[in-house]
């Protein structure tokens, strides 16, 4: 059996550990290049390492990479479809390309960076592409302005091939994100990327020390129950607002079903910057719904 990739612990385990070079470099070439060997080599940023259990929410970064030439790339794996969420990504890409500087140091001294992110849900609803990619371009033209960030996302559930349908590398990774924690054994056609079976070797469950197991199921119990709690606020959100709305009128009523949906998220014991993202209203106006509840 193997792990899922799609926890945050287990995506860093297996693209993120000093041992994961080759996978990291593998995968970077067929998501970002089409399968191309462009990257010759990397260095893995902030390795990682098993946490200890309490405090296990804040142990977990992006797997972060320094390419050749100084480009960096961070990865992402989101599960839970938060809102802001595009926003954040923008700011983190934004935050990693500033803090390259110390005061005083040039502008032509900033290298590139790439931001991958690998989402649960559909980001992009109005586009059947499994693997998109923006950056700064005229709105007419398309002529690019600075292709110093770039936006990459890769969307699992618009991805709908089945085994014998994967026709190339990354096809491949994509479907290994998306169904390891469902296979038994390496398939055939897999067998002949080595990266990918020293990923299936690193996400096998029984190579598991007993921490990291216990630290796995409390993230697979963790994203399972929020995300189940997210559905029901906002479902409930949604009645609560349309009443409302009915009453004191659309911006009222839009107000009305954000506060149920955080209110609901709290009486489900959602921790309170979570909610923060889910619902879109702020620390300090969450706590006064928590105090009135």
């Amino acid at each position: 059996m193997f792990i899922n990739p799609k926890t945050d612990f287990a995506f860093k385990k297996i693209f993120g550990s000093e041992q994961s070079k080759d996978i990291l470099i593998n995968f970077l070439d067929a998501i970002l290049y089409q399968g191309r060997s462009n990257i010759a080599d990397l260095e893995i940023l902030d390795p990682y390492q098993a946490p200890r259990i309490k405090g296990i929410k804040d142990s977990f970064l992006d797997v972060k990479a320094s390419l050749q030439g100084g480009q960096t790339v961070i990865i992402e794996m989101q599960v839970l479809n938060v809102l802001g969420f595009d926003k954040r990504v923008l700011y983190n890409a934004a935050k990693a390309f500033s803090i390259q500087l110390d005061v005083g140091e040039d502008y032509t001294m900033l290298n590139p960076i790439i931001a991958l992110t690998i989402t649960d849900f559909e980001m992009f609803p109005h586009s059947p592409k499994v693997i998109s990619s923006y950056a700064l371009r005229e709105k007419e033209e398309m002529s690019s302005y600075s292709d110093d960030i770039e936006l990459v996302f890769v969307e699992l559930p618009k991805f709908k091939k089945e085994l014998d349908q994967l026709a190339d590398l990354s096809d491949k990774w994509i479907y290994f994100l998306k169904n390891a924690n469902k296979l038994r054994s390496v398939p055939s056609n897999m067998k002949s990327e080595s990266a990918l079976n020293h990923a299936f070797a690193i996400a096998e469950q029984s190579r598991l020390s007993r921490e990291e197991l216990e630290i796995l199921e409390k993230r697979e119990m963790f994203l399972h129950d929020n995300r189940n709690a997210i559905l029901y606020a906002e479902q409930k959100g949604r009645q609560e607002g349309k009443e409302e709305g009915r009453e004191e009128g659309r911006e009222e009523g839009r107000q009305a079903e954000k506060q149920a949906i955080a209110i609901a998220l709290l009486e489900k014991g959602i921790p309170i910057d979570l909610v923060a993202e889910t619902s879109g209203l702020s620390i300090e106006m969450l706590l006064k719904l928590q105090r009135k509840a």
